[in-house]
């Protein structure tokens, strides 16, 4: 039988540990083919963000449609977006039915602090995507920009989650990670919050985990999961993706994680 095909509309990272490269490695790791649209090339490494070619918006949509055309697609991640004319692209391909389980990871600041998404486009997500998107899986900072307020306690994430889930028919998550001992993330559907929690791993090698989170989510959603289930599964692949990778010593800076589990017995 044929792999499920998942399609990721993304940045490109050239130190390959986030974005598009990480999206596809996820996807193969997790056993769906995986197809892409590229938002913009970044020149980028562990420790910074060099450069930022935005691909133009007729491009985008020519790649989107090429694959969509040809692939029957059961799931659609997104990062990187950049602009506003992006985000209102895919919005419209959403509403037209064409982005199936979609996973919306706002991506709008890099791990090394440079910001990825220009301000006019916050508004776009709120009122244009986050409607029509099935997973959203803001970071704490991201979540804060979407609500005009800082997100920094479990109970001020979960308040986050049950706000933006309320514009939607979706389910929101709030990633922490940054927990003294757990790494926790605060899910809302429908309404009803439930925790994702791991032991926090002490390492700088965590380049990415926010991107494979959202494409093993989609990922698990291709495959028929429900998306608790699908989410639970994301939490522990990057959670064993991160501890690989623990200890490893590729870049200056934020390291990347073992997508292919290759340090795991």
């Amino acid at each position: 039988m044929s792999p499920p095909v998942v399609l990721s509309i993304a940045g490109s990272d050239s130190g390959a540990g986030a974005g598009i490269q990480a999206d596809l490695k996820t996807f193969a790791a997790l056993g769906v083919f995986g197809t892409c649209a590229i938002t913009a090339v970044t020149a980028q490494n562990t420790a910074e963000v060099r450069a930022v070619h935005p691909v133009p918006v007729a491009v985008v949509r020519a790649q989107i449609e090429a694959v969509l055309d040809d692939f029957h697609v059961s799931a659609v991640k997104t990062g990187m977006l950049g602009r506003a004319e992006i985000v209102e692209l895919v919005a419209g391909f959403a509403e037209a039915g064409r982005l199936p389980n979609l996973v919306v990871d706002p991506v709008m600041v890099s791990s090394t602090g440079t910001r990825l998404l220009d301000e006019h486009a916050v508004d776009v997500y709120r009122q244009r995507l986050l409607p029509v998107v099935r997973v959203f899986t803001p970071n704490l900072f991201e979540a804060g920009v979407m609500l005009d307020r800082a997100i920094r306690s479990e109970p001020e994430q979960a308040g986050a989650a049950c706000e933006l889930a309320s514009d939607a028919d979706a389910v929101v998550v709030v990633k922490g990670g940054h927990g003294e001992h757990d790494a926790v993330d605060v899910v809302c559907e429908r309404g009803v919050l439930w925790e994702l929690r791991a032991d926090r791993i002490d390492t700088p090698n965590n380049h990415g985990s926010g991107c494979s989170f959202a494409s093993a989510t989609a990922a698990g959603l291709a495959q028929g999961l429900t998306v608790a289930e699908a989410l639970r599964g994301a939490k522990q692949f990057v959670r064993l993706a991160i501890d690989g990778a623990a200890r490893w010593s590729l870049g200056s800076g934020h390291g990347p994680i073992d997508h292919f589990q290759w340090e795991q017995p």
